[in-house]
């Protein structure tokens, strides 16, 4: 392909001339973390079965599906993609239905395609044609699609530009009303002018074979428009020639020890209102008669329920009715009956659920953010490191430094996500022993990170680095244990989670 214009060689094979401006995808329940950083773990190898790809390279893999098909069903390239797009590039789906299907017809009719057996028949139909475009009501040269709908040029233009760029659409189908036919890749690149459109559609077209692939990822690094190839797809973590590390299941930044379904239903409860009602339930009570719910603003226990339909006068402590107080004002005395009990039982399981989450929550945050606090470390070694250099000491003696700001973030992001772990997990001897783990990793992180904030400019080199070789091998080994420990659990079954 030549120019950045054309996507057509003469075999009639998709090609790609420029990688997006941007290959990030959006996550949804991303609030809470952060996009995957460069420095990260670094001991990861990503191995045999595991490639990173160009989007060059992407397209080379559509291109050799799509060539199979063509070769396999004698159809041109061009309908051969648009089935593979409407099959989800699942080339043995897509041949299954070829052959099964009792009518050619409904089979193509079925992906939205004119059927190349009708074409002999459709004589005129995709020429152009002088005639009043029925969108802008110009007489022009049409021109359309072989469902027999004509158009303008600039109408072709400004629609496919509209659905490519605001609304991110691959395959476009006829701006006729209730035409489902689809566009195909030749016809829309000729019919756009803009190169930034085409660059987007190109984009677009190597996208939907990416998201339909269980073996595809687009690197979530910015700016970095790579895609990871694995030969079985699961929970790993995996690692872009950009330096980003990051869950190839989930496509967040590698997060373990917890599990992906039970990170994304942290990331939710974090995100969203769900605590708000924890906090409603913690800080009010309902009326006993209507359940209104009421806060109270004042400091005396008998109150009276603002419900116009309701106005029962109760007791904030016990939640029985007022009247049996008698001059216990502001001092509730009274026995438990078991109705004042039940209501009193709930509003304390409220409380507790709440200091629970925000037990777990508050150290999930708070090692989230020690570790952007300690991404600074790198400037600060890096000056560290150049000092040192200056006394006699080579570039390969003084690296101990830039390894364990590694170790430091690796076992800040680890800590990070046991909170999300534990919040789900049930107490047994395991959790137990999971809980010693954690305390005694947080208890060696905090006293690397201690040693590289304040001993950089108070120690002395030779016993600086002792001190920081000894505690980044003794946090790795801590940091091993637990990430080993929940393996076991995993590989065994002896986790039990409440979600």
């Amino acid at each position: 392909m030549s120019g950045g214009s054309e996507t057509m060689d003469e075999e009639g094979t998709f090609s790609v001339s420029d990688a997006d401006e941007s290959s990030t995808f959006s996550d949804d329940d991303g609030i809470v973390v952060d996009p995957p950083v460069i420095n990260v773990d670094r001991r990861y190898d990503n191995g045999a079965d595991c490639q990173v790809l160009e989007p060059e390279q992407v397209v080379v893999e559509m291109n050799i599906i799509m060539e199979d098909v063509a070769a396999i069903v004698r159809l041109p390239p061009t309908v051969c993609r648009l089935l593979l797009y409407h099959y989800k590039w699942n080339k043995e789906s897509l041949l299954e239905k070829f052959y099964e299907s009792p009518d050619p017809d409904a089979f193509f009719a079925d992906a939205n395609i004119v059927s190349p057996f009708k074409l002999p028949h459709l004589s005129g139909n995709g020429r152009d044609v002088l005639d009043t475009c029925s969108i802008c009501c110009n007489r022009a040269i049409l021109t359309g699609l072989l469902c027999g709908h004509h158009f303008c040029y600039p109408c072709w233009d400004a629609y496919l530009s509209t659905k490519i760029m605001e609304e991110g659409r691959a395959y476009v189908a006829c701006p006729e009303l209730n035409c489902p036919i689809v566009v195909n890749d030749e016809k829309t690149l000729a019919l756009i002018k803009s190169d930034t459109v085409k660059k987007r559609y190109r984009h677009l077209i190597i996208n939907s074979f990416v998201e339909c692939n269980q073996l595809l990822r687009w690197c979530p690094g910015a700016d970095c428009g790579r895609v990871v190839k694995v030969a079985h797809s699961e929970a790993r973590p995996v690692k872009c020639k950009c330096g980003t590390e990051f869950c190839f299941a989930c496509v967040r930044e590698w997060h373990e020890p917890v599990n992906c379904r039970l990170l994304q239903l942290w990331l939710k409860k974090c995100r969203d209102d769900s605590e708000t009602s924890n906090w409603i339930s913690a800080n009010t009570k309902e009326c006993p008669r209507c359940r209104a719910t009421i806060e109270k603003d004042g400091g005396c226990n008998h109150v009276t329920c603002k419900n116009a339909a309701c106005k029962m006068e109760f007791c904030w402590v016990c939640l029985g009715p007022w009247e049996p107080h008698g001059n216990s004002w502001y001092s509730c005395n009274r026995f438990d009956d078991s109705l004042a009990k039940k209501a009193r039982d709930v509003q304390e399981k409220s409380r507790a659920a709440l200091q629970r989450y925000l037990h777990y929550y508050n150290r999930f945050m708070n090692h989230q953010h020690s570790l952007k606090l300690e991404n600074k470390l790198y400037a600060t070694v890096k000056k560290k490191m150049e000092v040192m250099q200056q006394t006699n000491m080579s570039w390969v003696e003084v690296q101990f430094l830039q390894k364990a700001v590694d170790i430091l973030s690796q076992c800040r992001r680890t800590l990070m996500y046991t909170y999300a772990f534990a919040f789900y997990l049930q107490k047994d001897n395991q959790s137990m022993i999971f809980e010693d783990n954690q305390r005694d990793l947080e208890h060696a992180t905090e006293q690397l990170s201690e040693f590289l904030e304040r001993d950089l400019e108070n120690e002395n080199l030779v016993s600086l680095k002792q001190k920081v070789q000894d505690k980044s091998r003794y946090v790795e080994q801590r940091r091993d244990a637990l990430l080993k420990h929940c393996a076991e659990g995993v590989e065994h079954d002896f986790w039990k989670f409440s979600e």
